[in-house]
């Protein structure tokens, strides 16, 4: 034989790496793992990160729309032009009073000086005050100016009647003033996080309506459409922003006297002014946000904990309950809860522990199943290698007897089992009907008169008389099962009644709730001990030796477990004389729900 192998090249590189991957797998079972269950499966489940994203979400919402603040940012230009137009005012009205007429001039129209004739002169007009001039004086303003605009930080400019600038507060001093000039930084710092997340929120937020403010050369008031409102006797106001999105705020008041208008007064705001209220403003809203944040972090984070962690731990029973055979696992109870997920957890508890019974059902019913078919296979084996040891015929019948009376009984068992095993999966399957059990009881007892074999034996039926309003004797349930439960138990009554003047009474009654039906026979009795015990699996108390094996001991077990399937009860109890309190007979009584 010829066996080929492979060649692999050994590699050094993969020797140095083992260590390298050992530590770095220890590192991630160590560290790594713990912290992804934490993170992953505890703190951030799918149902914590909804509740998380969804008041989240909505808090973000309100705290976009409050970062908006549209409706305060246009409160403070209005209440900010409203301040500058009451200080134009009152700066336009000082200016305008202090504007001076030039009394020593000698006014002469050209016009008319060119029209005189040699030895003719210009008599002065008669109303002089129409050719008197007020200027505006800027050596004499510029200290009103500068006195009435200093304490604030408002620029001041003022035009004459043709737009010139004549003065400007920027370049308004005072004898001794140190003149100082913002210099830009040496070296440029990298502005912060919430610097950078606030310049964002005021360039998506930034208005688009407004025009860019530029400084105009040789200071000409004509680009200003505020100056030009102005000089023709109104009052005017822009808004306007500059290269960097600052805004400023700008209005023109004209100066007047005796309703000439001598110039124009501007008022302007510092590039910054009402962004710097909004931006504190937002600084404000967004420590209470983060407040509100973490406020919010920790209320859902407890939400998530009463919802998810509770749940996550029915979950993981749920799965040892799967997954362990032999165990009886245990479900968290929540049922203190009164809410949804108590509810579950009782449910949960209540399914487990029908469950586990029904596993324990099935292993004693499989356990009796064994031992009441080895009795019988033992038996039939005894007979069988027994058989050919027979002397004479007689000994050789009496075994076949044996063998056939064995068998009978096996085959009884086995209808029997097969018939309990496959009673709850048909009571589940079909769905109940109305029954008529009066009619049902008529019928059976039609039936069960023609097969009994004493014709000494008496099967009666007693029906009580219904009250007014009452419409029958009506259960929900199934028909033949029903039926399968009287007929076990009028024959099981039948078994036990005397030869001579047996007697097996049916009688049906109803109550606010029930309907009853009785079983009565006036044979031995039951014992004290086993009336409990008659409704065991595979129990059998009959006397005589011949009625041995003749039963299977599942009749009245299978009767039992169809009436508690159909939500009733079956007892049984003994008749007692009212003369000399002997037991008279047996009474098994079955109670269903009225429909």
């Amino acid at each position: 034989m010829v066996v080929e192998t492979e060649h692999i090249p050994y590699r050094a590189d993969a020797a140095d790496e083992k260590p390298k991957a050992k530590r770095q797998s220890r590192w991630s079972a160590v560290v790594m793992n713990p912290l992804r269950r934490i993170f992953g499966h505890y703190l951030f489940s799918s149902l914590t990160r909804r509740i998380l994203f969804l008041n989240l979400a909505a808090l973000g919402v309100l705290m976009s729309g409050i970062l908006y603040i549209n409706q305060f940012r246009d409160g403070l230009i209005d209440a900010r032009v409203e301040s500058l137009m009451t200080q134009g005012e009152i700066i336009a009205g000082a200016i305008a009073a202090s504007a001076n007429v030039e009394t020593n001039a000698i006014l002469i129209d050209p016009d008319k000086l060119l029209e005189l004739q040699a030895g003719e002169s210009i008599v002065p007009s008669a109303d002089r005050f129409d050719n008197l001039d007020f200027p505006i004086n800027p050596e004499r303003v510029a200290p009103i100016l500068r006195r009435l605009i200093s304490p604030t930080r408002t620029r001041a400019r003022i035009y004459d009647p043709e737009a010139n600038l004549l003065l400007d507060s920027r370049h308004l001093y005072a004898g001794g003033q140190v003149l100082r000039f913002e210099l830009p930084p040496v070296e440029d710092d990298d502005d912060g996080f919430v610097q950078r997340l606030d310049r964002l929120v005021a360039r998506i937020f930034r208005r688009r309506d407004l025009s860019i403010y530029t400084e105009q050369p040789g200071g000409s008031g004509t680009a200003y459409s505020e100056v030009m409102g102005a000089l023709a006797g109104g009052r005017s106001r822009v808004v306007r922003v500059t290269e960097h999105g600052e805004m400023i705020v700008s209005v023109a008041v004209p100066i007047q006297r005796f309703r000439a208008v001598l110039g124009v007064l501007q008022l302007s705001t510092q590039g910054g002014d009402i962004d710097k209220i909004v931006q504190a403003e937002r600084y404000a809203m967004m420590r209470v946000f983060l407040v509100a944040v973490i406020v919010n972090i920790i209320l859902s984070l407890v939400l998530a904990g009463t919802i998810a962690n509770p749940l996550r731990r029915l979950a993981a029973a749920a799965v040892r309950v799967r997954r362990s055979i032999k165990l009886r696992e245990e479900i968290p109870d929540f049922s203190n809860r009164q809410d949804e997920i108590g509810n579950l957890s009782s449910a949960l508890r209540d399914m487990t522990n029908s469950l586990y019974a029904r596993i324990d059902a099935i292993e004693s019913f499989a356990a009796d199943v064994a031992h009441e078919l080895k009795n019988p296979l033992t038996s039939l084996r005894s007979a069988v290698e027994t058989l050919p040891l027979a002397r004479n015929a007689e000994t050789r019948k009496r075994l076949l007897d044996v063998i056939q009376h064995d068998v009978r009984r096996l085959d009884r068992l086995i209808s029997d089992i097969s018939d309990a095993s496959r009673l709850d999966a048909e009571l589940v399957r079909e769905d109940a009907v109305s029954v008529d059990v009066a009619k049902l009881l008529r019928d059976l007892a039609s039936i069960l008169s023609q097969s009994v074999t004493n014709p000494s034996t008496e099967l009666r039926l007693f029906t009580a008389k219904l009250s007014s309003g009452q419409r029958g004797y009506f259960v929900m349930g199934h028909e033949l099962r029903i039926g399968q439960v009287i007929t076990n138990l009028v024959q099981n009554a039948f078994s036990f009644v005397p030869d001579e003047g047996g007697r097996v009474d049916i009688r049906l009654a109803q109550t606010a709730y029930h309907v009853v039906v009785t079983i009565e026979d006036n044979g031995p009795g039951i014992q004290a001990e086993t009336i409990e015990k008659i409704f065991q699996r595979f129990y059998t108390d009959r006397p005589g030796p011949d009625q041995f094996g003749r039963n299977s001991g599942l009749g009245l077990s299978i009767s039992r477990q169809i009436i508690e399937a159909h939500g009733g009860t079956l007892t049984a109890e003994n008749l007692t004389d009212p003369e000399t309190g002997d037991i008279a007979g047996a009474r098994f009584t079955v109670r269903l729900p009225r429909e």
